[in-house]
């Protein structure tokens, strides 16, 4: 039997075996290449491999026949020459040429192309590998043999397949233009044969597929430590602690190390794949279902850009989520910025071992530690490492989202301007729950009991308390925040920096553009899930109950507003019906059904009211703006519609702030516009040319609606009227007038002023005092709050019409005797003690 036909023979016999125990997934879709390549193309098609291997080549070809793609072992015919096959090898195994090899094929076509300016071949790069399709693996040893960087030997290959043979990954890349490759390696590297070019722009390539899914190939954890120990700037940094602190060298530099042995990750393939298994058990018990959106964005942007995730901070189980769904999902985990309180003994480790990396909760001054860690994250950003942050730093204990801790954005977007080799992208990613692990420990704080410390053995206790019935959990990526972008629009693309250099005032204004951007649309993609919009329509009535018809019809009123204003595109809406929803909430225990006067009544179960406000709050943005108009037309009754419009706007920037709207204020009043019409459309309120009025017939949508907005509005009047009392005779302090705050607020909900609940925080408060100081109503120094002169009548403007009421009552509550100041400032400075 000649080679030939003993190749053809083998390949059969191995295609015949690879058929019953090998089933490839193949990622992405195929849809433009097989259009690409119909009958009718001229441009013949060349797959590519990185490395010989003949069951990866046997694979391929059976999915691209199945696909009406041309088969890779058809003859390559281009002009008159002709090839064997369509498939290039570029790492061949050839032990006689080692070093000086360029692939046969790929000299043939150059040669070809070279004579011939009118063809041209498309290379198709195709990645096989085995063991990463995740959402199949379920044997811990397998973990062990799946791929990671290194090209597997023939043993290794034969264990692949006898393990793998339903779980390994194959995605066929866009096609590249060997025409154009020739073109670039004559103009670009004139010197060298086109060919190194070209092998070298087809293996970056397939490096780029592999890192968006393996991640990048990183060294062992001690010799990045070292490696970082001796790097200019950490060496600079260590002189500068041995003469500030007036110690050895040595020992300054045993501090360095000290601080990298703590922040590193020791990234271990087997301890993800050992975490992927152990993970998919936990959700399997704890929910039921994981429902992804808008990933296919990422998995777009994987390849092209250095990708940060951003995501809200939500529950502890925020970690392990997003890491088990993009990992679940084809692509490489990202590294993970997590709390030094989350270093624990043996799990410390286990996270470390899945990309976590330590940062302590302040620097404090510490310019070492400072600058090992900065150059540990340029370390990671260099070698392309996928990363992740929570934006708001800590978990939002009320559902709303935070303002930004910006110290790692900041840090992120220095190391890009000191020299990055791939653009950034910033995901913004929104978690919602059904219900939360941590829910016990909320419910305490959430009832004024002290916060407790973050840790692993808190939520495993709270875990305990809770009926282990979760629901679903929701994962929506939002619009990305291109780094690029926003540099530009700050004028600060050119800007260079060194690693302790300051940021200049274009620098920072990037931070705060990135930073506002990516909360906002973490709020664009939010999900509107059944336990959710129950919660606000139920918080909202009377005494936390409606007939159930009331209920559904609520729920139908609610959603149609939803659909009809959408507040963002990325908004996912549940798809149950509204009785669906109902029973639904019943089954979580969220809400109790009873019955009352030969009527079904569903009501809020006594023990979830606090923690259903907590979801009730992530969805809360989508209707404060209509909220906020229904509240007006209902103190009004009937109102000019310029001076709803005008109220609506004056108050819009506080709104803007606390919620992290994305409309600008030129943008309010055709939202308000938009609003109406829905509201007339469901015969909540009249209106003429000029004017709006409530409707005759009593509504229980419009009631429910317009008590939404209550919260905040309360918490504006106090706020306000503290200001007043205190900002010129009090040294101020925002942890003091946060208490002030509460304690107003206390006293009024037990006095019955404030009916509907409230919540308050610091980022109530830093919110409120970001937005008087955008309006030049306030300024603030260390230790005062400065007013502007028309603080009160401007703030007066606002909120009189809301205040009226109940002005003496909020008057009475935000006044304090001096006893009673006395113990706020001495609290705080106990904490401080």
């Amino acid at each position: 039997m000649s080679n030939k036909g003993y190749r053809q023979f083998y390949r059969q016999l191995t295609q015949k075996i690879l058929n019953k125990v090998v089933s490839p997934q193949v990622l992405g879709t195929t849809s433009e290449l097989e259009q690409q390549y119909s009958a009718s193309s001229d441009t013949p098609i060349c797959y590519v491999l990185q490395d010989a291997s003949l069951s990866n080549a046997v694979l391929i070809d059976h999915e691209a026949q199945k696909r009406q793609l041309p088969s890779v072992y058809q003859p390559l015919k281009i002009g008159t020459v002709q090839e064997e096959d369509s498939i290039l090898v570029l790492n061949e195994k050839n032990h006689l040429k080692q070093g000086l090899h360029y692939p046969a094929k790929l000299i043939h076509l150059i040669e070809v192309l070279d004579k011939n300016p009118e063809l041209d071949v498309d290379l198709v790069p195709v990645t096989m590998l085995w063991g990463r399709a995740p959402e199949y693996e379920d044997s811990w040893y397998k973990a062990l043999f799946a791929d990671a960087w290194s090209t597997p030997s023939p043993l290794k290959q034969a264990m692949n397949i006898s393990l793998y043979g339903r779980e390994n990954y194959l995605e066929f890349h866009k096609p590249l233009s060997l025409r154009k490759l020739l073109t670039e390696a004559q103009e670009l590297s004139p010197n060298f044969s086109p060919a190194h070019y070209i092998m070298k722009e087809l293996n970056a390539n397939f490096n780029k597929y592999k890192e968006a899914i393996l991640g990048p190939d990183l060294s062992d954890r001690r010799n990045v430590i070292n490696n970082l120990l001796i790097s200019d700037n950490v060496k600079h940094a260590i002189r500068k602690e041995s003469i500030d602190e007036n110690i050895s060298m040595f020992e300054a530099e045993h501090r360095a190390r000290r601080y990298l042995t703590e922040i590193a990750s020791d990234f271990s393939y087997s301890t993800l794949r050992f975490g992927y298994l152990a993970l998919t058990k936990l959700w399997t018990q704890l929910y039921d279902g994981i429902e992804v959106h808008n990933f296919d964005t990422v998995r777009e942007l994987a390849q092209d850009y250095e990708i940060v995730y951003t995501p809200c901070h939500r529950s502890h189980i925020d970690y392990l989520l997003l890491s088990y769904v993009i990992f679940n999902r084809g692509l490489m985990v990202p590294h993970i910025a997590a709390g030094i309180n989350l270093n624990l003994p043996i799990v410390g480790q286990l996270f470390r071992g899945a990309g976590a990396y330590f940062i302590r909760r302040s620097f404090n001054g510490n310019e070492l530690y400072t600058s090992v860690f900065k150059e540990y994250l340029h370390s990671l950003l260099m070698r392309n490492t996928p990363l992740e942050y929570f934006i708001e730093g800590g978990r939002s204990r009320t559902g709303l989202l935070l303002p930004a801790k910006k110290g790692m954005l900041s840090m992120t977007i220095q190391s890009h301007l000191r020299g990055n080799s791939k653009p950034i992208v910033f995901i913004p990613t929104y978690f919602g729950y059904e219900k939360l692990l941590e829910g016990t420990s909320y419910l305490n704080e959430l009832s004024g009991k002290p916060k407790e410390a973050e840790s692993l053995w808190g939520i495993l206790s709270s875990a305990r308390k809770i009926e282990k019935v979760f629901g679903q959990v929701y994962v929506n990526f939002g619009e990305p925040v291109f780094l690029n972008d926003v540099l530009k629009q700050q004028d600060a693309e050119n800007i260079k920096l060194k690693i302790n250099d300051k940021l200049p005032a274009s620098v920072v204004n990037t931070v705060d553009q990135t930073a506002q951007s990516i909360l906002e649309n973490i709020n664009k993609a939010v999900v509107i899930n059944p336990i959710s919009i129950i919660s606000l329509i139920l918080l909202n009535a009377p005494e936390h109950q409606l007939t159930e018809s009331s209920l559904v019809a609520t729920l139908d009123q609610y959603r149609k507003l939803l659909e009809q204003n959408r507040y963002d595109d990325r908004m996912i809406i549940s798809g149950l019906s509204s009785a669906d929803i109902i029973q639904y909430a019943v089954k979580l225990k969220q809400v109790e059904i009873h019955h009352q006067n030969s009527e079904t009544w569903v009501r809020v179960a006594d023990s979830q009211k606090i923690l259903l406000s907590y979801f009730s709050n992530n969805i809360l943005h989508c209707f404060i703006l209509a909220s906020l108009v229904a509240r007006i037309i209902q103190h009004h009754e009937k109102i000019e519609i310029s001076e709803l419009i005008q109220l609506a706007q004056s108050l819009y920037p506080f709104i803007q702030e606390e919620f992290f709207l994305k409309w600008q204020l030129e943008d309010v009043e055709i939202q308000i516009h938009a609003i109406l019409d829905h509201f007339e459309d469901a015969e909540w309120i009249e209106r003429d040319a000029s004017h709006v009025m409530q409707s005759s017939t009593e509504s229980t949508g419009l009631q429910t609606l317009a008590a939404l907005s209550e919260r905040s509005l309360n918490n504006f009047i106090v706020m306000q009227s503290i200001i007043s009392h205190y900002a010129n005779t009090q040294t101020f302090s925002e942890k003091v007038f946060e208490k002030m705050a509460k304690a107003a607020l206390q006293q009024l909900s037990q006095n019955q002023v404030i009916t509907q609940g409230y919540y308050f925080d610091s980022a109530t408060l830093k919110g409120y005092l970001t937005t008087l100081k955008k309006l030049g109503l306030a300024e603030i120094t260390r230790e005062h709050l400065l007013l502007a002169p028309d603080f009160v009548p401007q703030m007066q403007h606002r909120l009189a019409w809301y205040a009226q009421d109940h002005q003496d009552a909020f008057d009475h509550a935000t006044q304090f005797n001096e006893k009673e100041l006395k113990n706020f400032y001495d609290s705080i400075k106990v904490k401080k003690s």
